[in-house]
Parts: structure tokens; C-alpha cells; sequence
């Protein structure tokens, strides 16, 4: 079976890739640089020839309102026509827990109308929700940076490790379409005061970190629990605390 990675050589797509890789299918990791590329459409049908599936987990270089929906919106008009001439059989696409709580935010109103597209489109289909990766931490550290200290939602986070999530992805590709959205997280929920504490401390940065009800995340206002997955058919077992300890002695 022929299966496509959009993104393929980023932090999620080069692991999806190499998960399938090992379980003997041919696998195409499609990126720019590889010379694929869903904004401008160059590859794509070659890239495509005979693929069964397609996993996009490509992501946006800016975050801005216009650059962003530009990129979801003109991607997957380019992807989606694509794959359904190749005869592609399913489509799974990554996205995050909460999207569509979270249209305040120019990043998840790009990301609603990819899904709305995926859903339109006459593809089987996949649609993956995971919360935040461990990785994000430190961007997130950058994101909540108020004259020197953090100010971050009074919210819950559930976050998880992104070699579970390429685990996952590579897991579902290989099965039938769902059809729906599917939530994943990580196995502990916490306040997301407690996680920057936890990463500022295993990082040795020394910033004073506030809870503040009306700090909005990514241009959107959180309540308790927006960015904690409802109903999550997955749950992974790799603890944040673990996964930090392990990753600064890398450094």
C-alpha cells in the first residue's frame, strides 16, 4: 500500500514516516523541500500516482490571520481535488482539541475551515484531535511573555508527547476510514500554570508565572477545560515530567 505524508519531514510527519516505514509499506514523505507542495500544487500529482492513503499533517510558517487561512484553505483546495482524482481511499488530517471552541483565534479558524473541507470533499476520512505536544512548551512560554514574567489562562491542559501522537496516526492509517473526529491526550490533566512551572523549573528559567481568567490563548478566551479532549478514544502513557527529565539530559 502506498501511503503519503503531507508535512512528512516535520516533528509529527517524519515520525508518521517512519513508523509506516517499518511495517513495509511504501511510504512518500511530501514536503517543499522534497519537492511537494500543497500551496502552490508542484508534485502533487506525481506524488499522489497510486497512493491509498494520505496523511496530512503539514502546519502553517505563520501564524498570522491572512497567511494562515491562505494556507489551510488554498492546501487543501489543491490536496483534496488531487487525491480524489488519484483514487485515494483515506484521508486523515491532524488538528487540535478544541478547534472548534476556539474561533476567536485566526490559527483555528483556518484550521475549522480545513476540516469543513476535508468533510466536503467525498473522501473517506479521518480527522485527528490532539492536544498540545510536550514540545510546544517552550513556544508557549514565548506566547505568554508579558514584560518579563507569564501570564497564562486559568485553564486545564492535557498534553502529550509527539511521538504518541505520530504513533496514533500511523496506527489509524493503516485501518479504515473513521468518518468523524477522533480525540486524543496525554495522561495527565493539569492546570496550565503547573506545566510552564514544570518546564520553566526543568529548564532552569527563573520567570514568576500568573493565572489570569481573561489571558486569552492564540487570540482566543479559554474556559476551564477548552483545550482538554471531551470524549478521547486514546489516551497516551508517556508523563510530561519523564519526558522533560529525558530531554534536557539529551541536550
Amino acid at each position: 500500500m502506498k501511503i503519503v505524508v503531507i508535512g512528512g519531514t516535520g516533528l509529527i510527519g517524519s515520525q508518521v514516516v517512519n513508523q509506516l516505514q517499518q511495517t513495509g509499506h511504501e511510504v512518500i514523505a511530501a514536503s517543499p523541500n522534497k519537492g511537494v507542495n500543497t500551496l502552490t500544487g508542484e508534485g502533487l500529482n506525481d506524488a499522489l500516482q497510486g497512493a491509498h492513503v494520505v496523511v496530512d499533517v503539514s502546519n502553517s510558517p505563520s501564524f498570522e490571520d491572512d497567511p494562515v487561512m491562505n494556507f489551510f484553505k488554498t492546501s487543501n483546495e489543491n490536496l483534496l481535488p488531487a487525491e480524489k482524482a488519484a483514487g485515494v481511499q483515506h484521508h486523515i488530517a491532524l488538528s487540535v482539541v478544541g478547534t472548534q471552541k476556539l474561533q476567536a483565534s485566526g490559527y483555528f479558524r483556518a484550521k475549522q475551515v480545513q476540516e469543513e473541507l476535508i468533510k466536503a470533499s467525498g473522501i473517506p476520512f479521518t480527522i485527528v484531535h490532539a492536544t498540545q505536544f510536550f514540545e510546544f512548551a517552550g513556544g508557549l512560554v514565548q506566547m505568554f511573555m508579558t514584560n518579563g514574567r507569564l501570564v497564562v489562562p486559568a485553564a486545564n491542559i492535557q498534553p502529550i508527547a509527539s511521538k504518541d501522537v505520530a504513533a496514533f496516526i500511523a496506527e489509524k492509517a493503516l485501518e479504515k476510514p473513521a468518518n468523524t473526529t477522533l480525540e486524543i491526550g496525554g495522561p495527565e490533566k493539569f492546570d496550565i500554570t503547573a506545566w510552564m512551572k514544570q518546564y520553566l523549573q526543568a529548564t532552569h528559567k527563573n520567570y514568576e508565572v500568573t493565572a489570569d481568567t481573561h489571558a486569552l490563548y492564540s487570540g482566543a478566551p479559554l474556559t476551564a477545560n477548552t483545550l482538554v479532549p471531551e470524549k478521547a478514544v486514546f489516551l497516551a502513557g508517556t508523563k510530561y515530567g519523564e519526558w522533560i527529565s529525558v530531554a534536557e539530559n539529551q541536550r
